[in-house]
């Protein structure tokens, strides 16, 4: 099969298309013809090695397609079903297998690219406003990248669940993104500081959580942004890591929580991946979130792509086709 092959960490000229073998399904494994797959900023950090991985190493974590082996004791999912799937390494390929109780059946209603487009940025959406910070009626939240693919998610999501959104773009195009999306505020952090915007929408007070994907750049002023007790959820960094911090400072700027989650311990039992993943389809379903493609690109030209996700030009979600 062709797949996209890493041999040393640097920049996007290092996804290279190969031949490699083809592998059957071990117990508890299924073999899936991929269809679409999904690209993400893991994907960059796992090619320039801030996350190290063994070389050589096939890149992405997300995908969806349809089901063509299974190993022994596999009774979740039968050959010709329809599945997607995150947080399993190796889908920058024609096909991959992953461990059965991470491939989770597609409604009908979903196709193979919303579904691709779905399970990483939409479960992840979905734990960090129903796992991390619950949020309720009432509460305001501050959504950073809020055009994104991840950020788009958040915005619509937080809005069906009663919330009051302020999103931060690069750009007027990127704000009409985040309004359509429904944010009731959305600042051109290019344009204005997102602190004192922030602070004089919400008349003084701060935001309830702050969901930041952007780290080192946003970081102090998104702590500054909270309400004394609110919650910064640090869940990537695409501006660079975030230094050290005093945990004093937590303290001094009003007994603040930080937490920096994960997915995969979000879902880490096949009985909440079910439950996450059922209640995201039917926000996509129902029409409360819908899914922005940005752009598609060949299995072939995966360094095209991570140029454009790297660029911060994309606005939704952004894809290979095999």
């Amino acid at each position: 099969m062709k797949a996209i092959q890493i041999e040393g960490f640097g920049g996007p000229e290092v996804l290279q298309l190969r031949d490699v073998p083809a592998r059957d399904p071990g117990k508890g494994e299924v073999r899936v013809r991929l269809e679409a797959i999904g690209v993400n900023f893991i994907d960059v950090y796992h090619r320039t090695g801030l996350y190290p991985v063994p070389l050589p190493f096939t890149p992405g974590s997300e995908g969806a397609g349809v089901v063509e082996a299974v190993g022994q004791d596999v009774r979740t999912v039968k050959p010709g079903q329809r599945v997607a799937w995150a947080m399993t390494p190796g889908s920058y390929a024609e096909m991959a297998v992953v461990p059965d109780w991470r491939a989770v059946r597609l409604p009908d209603a979903i196709t193979a690219r919303d579904g691709a487009a779905a399970m990483l940025q939409g479960m992840t959406a979905h734990y960090l406003l129903r796992g991390v910070f619950r949020v309720e009626p009432g509460d305001t939240v501050l959504v950073h990248a809020a055009a994104g693919g991840t950020g788009l998610l958040l915005v619509q999501a937080a809005r069906h669940l009663g919330a009051t959104v302020i999103g931060t773009v690069s750009n007027s195009q990127k704000a009409d993104l985040a309004r359509e999306a429904g944010a009731d505020e959305v600042i051109v952090y290019s344009e204005q500081d997102f602190l004192q915007e922030t602070k004089r929408i919400t008349g003084g007070r701060g935001v309830d959580v702050v969901y930041d994907s952007v780290g080192q750049s946003t970081f102090d002023r998104s702590l500054d942004s909270l309400r004394p007790r609110g919650m910064m959820v640090l869940f990537g960094q695409s501006s660079g890591p975030v230094p050290p911090i005093d945990p004093n400072i937590l303290s001094r700027k009003g007994s603040l929580y930080l937490t920096r989650p994960s997915l995969a311990t979000y879902t880490s039992t096949p009985e909440e991946l079910a439950e996450r993943a059922d209640e995201l389809f039917d926000w996509i379903t129902s029409g409360a979130v819908k899914l922005r493609i940005d752009s598609s690109f060949r299995l072939a030209d995966a360094a095209e792509a991570h140029r454009r996700l790297e660029s911060r030009a994309s606005a939704g979600k952004i894809l290979l086709i095999p």
